[in-house]
């Protein structure tokens, strides 16, 4: 039995599943258990959405129980948790809910969000926050709250974001980390405190947000109602985590100035810089900048529809193939078409979230166009759209990117790696590990257990094993249409 405490535990709570996962030091999961998750109808407000905390813990502890029961529990250093960002409640002076948490989900806060200059000008807002204008960000949550509920504002103690909640029932600590406190819209990012101004303007007391805590911070230790209920021994520190974006790009292993794709459903890109814009630029071209999990730091990002738009062509033009078949002969038909064959244009604008598309584009269609066409067409429209979306990042966090760490589902597929590396004119690096946002989460409590002088140290500790796919002769010829692209995309 080792005597050594190199075993970190994290509560990881997505919007469709959660988990509890042992990860030692060297990123290799040790155990791991999770549970489907989903929303419920709010029972206080028709056609509401809210998460249900109670069954969230319950599968929480169950889930913990059984990880626990396949590790020695002697060498868990610490334990963390991660959230989805902008979520959370009202909780009065003993830490209960006073209102169930309003899921991002919910559809409630959009016109809120259309209206919010009668508040506050939005360009001075996204100029304080560095948060793009989504609906479902925490301000408008708190506006609905004032609108609606104002009796509840009146009896609160504290604001709790979701991990703030779930770090509640593991150690009875009521703070909130600075990474959650970043997806608001109600954070003064760059003096990484709440801002008064803000708090003034929608008429809500900021210190209901209470002291703001650094991500690896120590919250508490594990309660004794807290170990009859999770397994976990009571007694062994439970260490703030946050905001699961900021872990996943540190868990990468992506340094300053290094731009980090997540490829999926959608695609999230995003880099760590020590510096960012927030002007009407920035604001016209959707990006976002939230908190980095260290000070002074800052993450920029952008996020479109990607996978999304490619199941949406498998399920229309490939309906007859399933599962590996489907995507290895779309990938295979699609490698032996040439670089903007039979001039297919795309603007791959096909999910409407920033108002200022009309929705996407297909031209240059015949009726002797293939699926094959049509597909690489589509591969090659959303590099084109990652390209753009990485020179923005570049002006607004002042860098210049020297490589894309890309994960995700959308990194298996190789064509659309090298196609990315060739409209970039980039080295693409696929890293081995998956679990990057527990992986990430991780770091930080070994950094605050001691067993490392820091998160970078203890991420210099894992062996990324990278592959990487450097741009092809066919650069040149993608400068060209990445130009016809931009032009095309002009009203």
């Amino acid at each position: 039995m080792s005597n050594k405490k190199d075993i970190a535990i994290v509560f990881d709570c997505g919007a469709t599943n959660v988990r509890v996962i042992a990860i030692g030091i060297d990123g290799n999961i040790l155990a791991s258990k999770s549970f489907k998750n989903s929303t419920y109808p709010d029972p206080f407000y028709p056609e509401g959405l809210i998460w249900d905390i109670d069954k969230i813990w319950s599968d929480l502890c169950e889930a913990s129980q059984e990880v626990i029961s396949e590790i020695e529990i002697e060498r868990v250093a610490g334990v963390t948790v991660t959230t989805f960002g902008v979520d959370g409640t009202l909780v009065d002076r003993p830490g209960e809910m006073l209102y169930p948490v309003i899921s991002w989900q919910c559809k409630r806060t959009e016109k809120i969000m259309e209206s919010i200059g009668n508040y506050i000008p939005l360009e001075k807002l996204y100029s304080i926050s560095g948060v793009y204008p989504y609906s479902f960000n925490t301000i408008n949550k708190f506006i609905w709250l004032k609108e609606n509920k104002p009796e509840l504002l009146e009896s609160a103690y504290r604001f709790l974001f979701f991990p703030s909640l779930l770090i509640k029932k593991l150690s009875g600590v009521m703070q909130n980390d600075i990474t959650m406190s970043g997806t608001s819209m109600m954070l003064d990012i760059e003096a990484e405190k709440i801002s008064t101004e803000i708090c003034d303007t929608i008429g809500i007391d900021a210190s209901i947000f209470g002291e703001i805590a650094p991500s690896g911070a120590q919250a508490g230790t594990v309660t004794k109602e807290a170990h009859k209920q999770c397994g976990i021994q009571e007694g062994i520190p439970v260490f703030f985590g946050g905001h699961d974006t900021q872990f996943a790009i540190f868990g990468s292993g992506a340094s300053l100035n290094q731009a980090v794709l997540n490829s999926g459903t959608w695609e999230i890109l995003m880099a760590r810089s020590d510096a960012f814009k927030a002007t009407n630029d920035e604001l016209t071209q959707c990006l976002t900048t939230e908190k980095d999990a260290q000070k002074g730091k800052f993450n920029i990002g952008q996020n479109w529809l990607a996978s999304g738009i490619l199941e949406w062509f498998a399920t229309n033009f490939y309906n007859q193939y399933t599962g590996d078949e489907l995507y290895e002969l779309m990938i295979k038909e699609a490698s032996l078409i040439k670089p903007g064959q039979h001039n297919l244009q795309i603007n791959p604008a096909f999910y409407n979230d920033s108002g200022n598309d009309s929705g996407g584009v297909i031209s240059g269609l015949t009726i002797n166009t293939h699926r094959s066409e049509i597909y690489r067409a589509l591969l090659e429209s959303l590099c084109y759209r990652l390209r753009e979306g990485l020179e923005a990042l570049e002006v607004a966090g002042n860098f210049k990117a020297e490589k894309i760490i890309c994960v995700g589902g959308g990194s298996k597929n190789m064509l659309w790696n090298q196609l990315r590396a060739d409209v970039c004119n980039l080295p693409i690096e696929i890293i081995e590990q998956k679990e990057t946002t527990v992986l990430g989460a991780a770091m930080f409590v070994f950094a605050s257990a001691g067993l490392f002088k820091s998160p970078e140290e203890a991420r210099d500790f894992i062996d990324y094993n990278p592959q990487i796919i450097n741009p092809s002769k066919d650069t040149e010829v993608y400068n060209e249409l990445y130009e016809k692209y931009i032009n095309f995309k002009l009203p």
